[in-house]
Order: structure tokens, then sequence, then C-alpha cells
């Protein structure tokens, strides 16, 4: 299904391939923080994924995808740091070689990997036990949580100080679902941070579509 609220031209360079419950919501919500144009294909969980259609643009068969001109992106990490380059007038990735595309990079990938592992670990008590968390890539979950406290929770708005960037979609999007689906500690820092972040303008349109393209419920 198309969503038709996000552009009118049928041809646009960018297509978003996601479902409004999935974390195809970081990947509309990064579009509406670049501004460029762009066509939304909405996939069901009733196979649609599976199609080969689908797979023929991402194997895994799970949303989100991106298609820019031809070139296929998927992972919702990957996504937001692929939209940040392409579109270097939206602002929403520092320069390279500095202090901080290196806190970018940094956050990005640690939301990406230490983060999302160690909260999915927790949620299915699956986490290693104490004697092997040296071996676990996150160390252990409350490691985790708090070295993200101390990433949001400075004196400045933003994880790169005064600047929003595409690693606060990211970041922001797992800390937010970390305290709706009650996964993360319900910390000051964490509320805080949410709130900065839902309050964007970006964030308020990208909600809205999504919300709209959720499936009726009898």
């Amino acid at each position: 299904m198309t969503d038709t609220q996000t552009t009118s031209q049928s041809q646009a360079d960018l297509v978003l391939y996601t479902n409004p419950m999935s974390r195809g919501r970081i990947a509309r919500w990064m579009l509406e923080e670049v501004g460029q144009p762009y066509r939304t294909e909405i996939l069901g969980y009733d196979g649609a994924m599976k199609s080969a259609a689908y797979l023929a643009i991402n194997p895994m068969g799970k949303v989100p995808a991106l298609v820019h001109r031809g070139a296929v992106v998927t992972e919702a990490a990957a996504i937001c740091a692929y939209l940040a380059d392409a579109f270097p007038d939206a602002g929403l990735a520092p320069p390279h070689g500095n202090a901080a595309r290196a806190a970018y990079y940094r956050w990005m990938f640690f939301a990406a990997g230490p983060l999302e592992t160690a909260v999915t670990a927790k949620s299915l008590g699956l986490l290693a036990p104490e004697e092997k968390a040296q071996t676990a890539g996150y160390g252990s979950f409350d490691a985790v949580v708090d070295a993200l406290e101390v990433a949001v929770g400075g004196a400045s708005p933003w994880l790169l100080g005064e600047r929003f960037s595409a690693a606060d979609v990211y970041v922001g999007s797992q800390v937010s679902w970390g305290l709706m689906f009650k996964s993360m500690p319900s910390r000051p820092a964490f509320v805080d941070y949410t709130a900065r972040l839902q309050a964007r303008d970006a964030y308020v349109r990208a909600s809205a579509l999504d919300d709209a393209a959720m499936p009726e419920r009898d």
C-alpha cells in the first residue's frame, strides 16, 4: 500500500518500505528531518515482507528498507547515517575528521550494538550471566544504561552538544521506546531527553503519518 500523504510525486527519488508497527518509524522520522520528498510503501506482516518482490530488495524480509535512486539501504541506523550524508544541507551530520564526528559515530553505533542488544536480551531473559559478561559485546545491561545516561544527561540538549544530529534520531528512538515499553529504567535524563525529541516538528509529523497508517482494529 502506498502512503499518498507523504508526497504527490509518483517518481520520488526516495522510497521507504516500512510498517507503522516497526523500526521503520525511525526511518520515517529521519526522512522528515531531512525534508526531501519521498514515497512510502507500507508492507503488512501478512506475508508481504516475504514476497519475492520485496525479498529482492531486502533478503531479510523485514522493514525498514530505503531505496534511493536504485541504491538500497537497510537497518535503521544505516538509513539514518546514509540520509545524513546524502543530504548534507539538512545539517544532520558533523563534518568528517573532528571530535563531533567521532561522537556521532560513537553513539550511533553504541545504540545499534550494545544498547539494542542488551535491551533485547533483557526483555527475552537472555542476558549473559555475570561470570560471562566479558564475552558479551554489551558487557552488562547496567553498564550500557549507565553509559547512555552519561551521554544524554549532560547540560547540553543533544548528543553532540547544541547540535541535533541523526545520532539523536537513532539513539533517541531507542530511548523513547525503552521508556514506552518499560524495557529501560525511567531515569530523569531519559525522560527529559525524550521530551525534547518528541517536541521536534519532524518527529510530530512522522508520528502523525505512521499513526494514520496503523491498521484499523475491530
